[in-house]
C-alpha cells in the first residue's frame, strides 16, 4: 500500500504549521461539544471557544496551508525562463495531484457542513441569555441578576433588545464590538448607563406579546408596608388599579393605558437624556382631529418644539424598567417580611434592616460583613435576651437582608436604585407626574390634572385590626401618611421626599 503524498509545494513550515493548528482546533471543537453536550459540562465561556475562538483559529490554520504552497511554489519560479508556466500544474494521472485533490475536496465538504452548523451555534449562542448575562460578568452582573429576579425572567435578552429580523440583528452586533473593546480596555463606565437613546421601539417588540387592544379591565393592588417600630406594625393600602376601562370590553376608552388608544397620539418634548424633565406635550385625537398642546408653566420649552426631537409615547415611557428594576430598601424589606425571608417577629428589624441597607459600601464583601455585623451589634446591645434565646431567628434576618443587598445594590458597578429612573408610579421618581403635575397647561387653560384618582382609587388602608374602607367601589378614601400628621405631602411631588428618604 503507497503511502498518500501531496504534492510537494504542500511541505513548508507555513502550510505544516496551519495544517497543525488547524487539526488541533478541529479536535478541541469536538472533544469540547461532546463535554458540553453529552455531560452537559461547562460555562458560558466554554461557548465562546467552541463557538467562536477555536473556529476562528481553525479557518486560520486552513488559510497558512495554501498561503505556504503558494509561497514555495514562488520560490521554485525564480530563475525559470519566462515561457515556463507561471500557474500551478494539475495533472490527475499523477497520483500525488489526485490525492491533493480528493483531500481538498472532501476536506472542503466536511468544512463547509460544520462551518455552516458552528455558524448556526455561534448565532444562537451570541443570541442566549447565557451569553448576554455571564459571559462580562462583572459588568453586566447586576442586568443579570435584576432580570432573573423580574416577570420577563423567561423571555430572552434578544427579545427585548434585538428584535426579530436582520436589520437590527446587525446593529446590535455592530454596537456590541464597542462593548467587547471597551470591557477589554477596562474603560467602561461604572454604571452602564441605559441605551434609551438606540433602544427598538416598543411596538416592534413589547407589541409583540402585549397586545394594546387586548388589556385587561381595573385590577386590585395590595400594597403591604412595615413600620419602623418595635412591633414592625402592618400597613396595608388596597388600591383598585385604572390599567383598562371599568369592563375589558369597553376597549381602551379609558384608563392608564388610554395613552396608546389606536385614537389618540401622545408626543412629547423631554430636554433631559433620562427623559425625566418634559417641558411640552401634544395629544391629538386621530378620530376627530382635535389637537392640545401643553406647555409646562415652570420649564418652558425654549423655542419651538420642532426644533427638538419629538417623541411618540409608547410602553417604555412609562415602563422602562420591565426587566431590570432595582428595587428600593423600604420596597425591598417590605416584600422579605411579607415572604418570611426576613423574620418579622424580631422588634425593631424593619428600623435596623433600612439603616443597614442606605449604608454605602465599596463592594459586596464588604457590605454583608457589614450587614452581619451591625445587626449582630444591635441585637446584642438592645436586645440581649432575644440574642441569647433567639440566635438562629437573627442569623435568618441577616441572610434575609444580605440576600435582598445582593439582588438590588452592586458597589462595584454603582448601581443601586437610584442610578435608573423608574417611570411606573411617582414614589422614588417623577414618573406619572413629569406630566400629570397640574402644571402642563395650553394658552387656554386646559391642564394635565395631577388628581390621584386618575390612575388609582384607595379602597381600603390601616392596619388588619382597624382597616378604614370605602363603602361603594366608586368611591374613593383619601390617603393618609402615617409620618406627615399635618398631611403636608398634598403641596409636593410625593418624590421630592422619598428619593431622599430610602
Amino acid at each position: 500500500m503507497k503511502r498518500i503524498k501531496l504534492p510537494k509545494s504542500f511541505y513548508n513550515w507555513t502550510s505544516i504549521i496551519g495544517t497543525t493548528i488547524a487539526l488541533i482546533s478541529f479536535f478541541l471543537i469536538i472533544f469540547l461539544f461532546i463535554i458540553s453536550t453529552i455531560f452537559n459540562q461547562g460555562s458560558s465561556y466554554i461557548g465562546v471557544i467552541i463557538y467562536i475562538a477555536l473556529p476562528t483559529l481553525l479557518v486560520i490554520g486552513l488559510i497558512l496551508i495554501p498561503i505556504g504552497m503558494i509561497i514555495k511554489f514562488r520560490r521554485q519560479k525564480v530563475g525559470v525562463p519566462e515561457k515556463a508556466r507561471r500557474w500551478p500544474f494539475i495533472d490527475f494521472n499523477d497520483y500525488r495531484h489526485r490525492n491533493a485533490f480528493m483531500i481538498f475536496s472532501v476536506g472542503t465538504v466536511i468544512f463547509l457542513l460544520l462551518t455552516a452548523i458552528g455558524s448556526y451555534e455561534a448565532f444562537h449562542y451570541t443570541e442566549s441569555v447565557e451569553f448576554c448575562g455571564t459571559l462580562c460578568h462583572k459588568v453586566m452582573k447586576p442586568e443579570y441578576i435584576a432580570y432573573q429576579n423580574s416577570p420577563h425572567a423567561r423571555v430572552a435578552c434578544v427579545d427585548c433588545h434585538v428584535g426579530s429580523g436582520a436589520d437590527w440583528y446587525v446593529r446590535s452586533k455592530l454596537s456590541g464590538l464597542y462593548q467587547v473593546y471597551a470591557v477589554l480596555a477596562d474603560n467602561y463606565p461604572r454604571p452602564i448607563p441605559v441605551p434609551i437613546s438606540n433602544l427598538r421601539p416598543a411596538r416592534e417588540t413589547c407589541e409583540e406579546c402585549h397586545w394594546p387592544e387586548k388589556f385587561y379591565a381595573r385590577q386590585q393592588r395590595l400594597e403591604r408596608h412595615y413600620l419602623p417600630d418595635y412591633d414592625n406594625t402592618e400597613w396595608d393600602i388596597h388600591l383598585n388599579m385604572k390599567i383598562g376601562p371599568t369592563l375589558s370590553a369597553l376597549g381602551l376608552q379609558e384608563g392608564i393605558h388610554w395613552h396608546i388608544h389606536k385614537d389618540v397620539k401622545i408626543e412629547y418634548v423631554a430636554s433631559t437624556p433620562d427623559r425625566e424633565v418634559i417641558p411640552w406635550v401634544r395629544y391629538t385625537n386621530l378620530s376627530s382631529g382635535e389637537v392640545f398642546e401643553f406647555m409646562d408653566e415652570d420649564n418652558p420649552l425654549e423655542g419651538s418644539p420642532e426644533a427638538y426631537e419629538i417623541r411618540v409615547m409608547d410602553c417604555m415611557d412609562c415602563h422602562n424598567r420591565p426587566s431590570h428594576h432595582y428595587q428600593t430598601p423600604i420596597y425591598a424589606i417590605n416584600n422579605a417580611i411579607t415572604a418570611g425571608f426576613i423574620p418579622r417577629e424580631l422588634p425593631d428589624i424593619k428600623y435596623i434592616a433600612m439603616e443597614v441597607m442606605n449604608v454605602e459600601y465599596p463592594t459586596e464583601d464588604s457590605a454583608l460583613h457589614a450587614i452581619e455585623a451591625a445587626i449582630h451589634e444591635y441585637y446584642s446591645t438592645m436586645f440581649e435576651d432575644i440574642y441569647e434565646s433567639d440566635l438562629a431567628l437573627i442569623h435568618k434576618a441577616v441572610q434575609g437582608i444580605q440576600n435582598e443587598f445582593k439582588k438590588n445594590i452592586f458597589p462595584e458597578m454603582k448601581v443601586n436604585w437610584k442610578v435608573y429612573s423608574n417611570h411606573i408610579g411617582h414614589l422614588e421618581f417623577d414618573g406619572c407626574f413629569r406630566c400629570h403635575n397640574d402644571r402642563h397647561s395650553t394658552s387656554k387653560g386646559r391642564k394635565i390634572s395631577m388628581d390621584c384618582d386618575l390612575c388609582h382609587t384607595i379602597i381600603a388602608q390601616g392596619t388588619p385590626d382597624n382597616m378604614q374602607m370605602i363603602s361603594r367601589l366608586d368611591e374613593s378614601l383619601e390617603f393618609y401618611h402615617l409620618n406627615d400628621p399635618n398631611q403636608s405631602w398634598k403641596g409636593k411631588l410625593c418624590s421630592e421626599c422619598h428619593k431622599q428618604l430610602y
